[in-house]
């Protein structure tokens, strides 16, 4: 299976490609993806120096397999979930949640996870996610743009004579190394064991 033959998302690949049923993948894959947001904003593993959680892992490997539009229609699903109040965000609890979770410090990154499903999307419909060399690129491209609008947020809401980076971004970058080679390896993957079942 060449790249030509396959250009477009992961999942626009699978499944219907017309109709009701291609709206009904949607819908499913929309609402499957939105469970893994959440449930993946709460999974921590321990690592120095602060533990890993599986949110932006999730978020940026969303937008490359659903694509930018059904990604998009995924995050924002999300976002909207997270805003009546359900705890589904990293940080949020019984006692902080909705939208007075999202409009504190977290709140850059949140819109930072949009700009990122909308990148790695269009990114993956151009083949990127096809090989680990790219898809490794376009992870870093998708942290980029979810770190500039969190970082920007907290100098914001803190002052910029505060030490921003080292509250929102150097402590993560270890565990963010190991999950773009993850991702990296992860989306080349499935498209093999696609192109395999279609032999």
């Amino acid at each position: 299976m060449t790249l030509a033959a396959t250009k477009g998302a992961l999942a626009e690949s699978l499944g219907p490609q017309s109709g009701a049923a291609l709206r009904a993948k949607q819908a499913v894959l929309v609402i499957l993806g939105i469970a893994v947001l959440a449930i993946s904003a709460k999974i921590r593993v321990p690592m120095w120096p602060v533990p890993i959680t599986m949110g932006t892992f999730a978020v940026l490997s969303i937008g490359a397999a659903y694509g930018a539009r059904l990604g998009l229609a995924t995050i924002l699903g999300y976002l909207i979930v997270g805003a009546l109040g359900f705890d589904v965000f990293v940080g949020s609890s019984a006692e902080t949640y909705g939208l007075n979770y999202m409009m504190g410090s977290t709140g850059g990154y949140l819109a930072g996870y949009v700009l990122a499903t909308a990148a790695l999307g269009a990114l993956a419909a151009r083949g990127w996610d096809r090989s680990f060399g790219r898809m490794a690129l376009a992870m870093v491209i998708g942290n980029v743009l979810i770190y500039v609008p969190g970082l920007f947020w907290l100098g914001q809401l803190y002052g910029w004579d505060q030490p921003i980076l080292q509250w929102g971004l150097t402590p993560f970058l270890p565990g963010d190394a190991i999950k773009l080679a993850l991702a990296a390896m992860l989306l080349p993957a499935l498209w093999k064991l696609v192109g395999d079942a279609r032999r």
